[in-house]
């Protein structure tokens, strides 16, 4: 089994399930913050390899979702500028196994990568919080009896 450096974000209930996936295979894990990590361009940059630019991106971020950051429109230069100055752009998690980098969870890769036990129907890679810019409206009470 791996050795599995893990950067997440703490709290992250996807990056929870993810560790919770990675240790029922078998592997150990080296936690990370992965917004304290003193991050460079030259050290994030590995993680992605050979994916497309806008993949590198957390599809949850609300800057992301909302469009005012498109990073379908960024040079690699700009791309990485921004999620040095703000790690929550980053997909997440990264992780590291052997010098081998990745970013993101998608769990055929990682199961062909390192291997995953049986693992669940569901996905873990996407926020389950909608990031709502407004919060959804509370339903009413039921009307009372008469």
């Amino acid at each position: 089994m791996a050795t599995v450096t893990f950067h997440e974000k703490p709290g992250c209930k996807n990056n929870t399930r993810q560790k919770v996936l990675l240790t029922s295979a078998g592997h150990t894990l080296v936690p990370r913050n992965l917004l304290t990590e003193p991050w460079t361009a030259d050290s994030l940059r590995p993680y992605f390899g050979d994916t497309p630019l806008p993949t590198w991106f957390n599809r949850a971020n609300p800057q992301v979702k909302s469009g005012e950051i498109d990073p379908a429109t960024l040079t690699e230069a700009q791309a990485l500028a921004l999620m040095v100055a703000n790690p929550l752009l980053i997909r997440r998690p990264l992780m590291e196994v052997d010098g081998e980098r990745r970013a993101g969870f998608d769990m055929a890769q990682v199961d062909a990568w390192i291997g995953l036990a049986e693992a669940p129907p569901r996905d873990v890679e996407t926020c389950p919080k909608s990031h709502l810019a407004e919060p959804a409206p509370c339903p009413l009470p039921p009307a009372p009896k008469t």
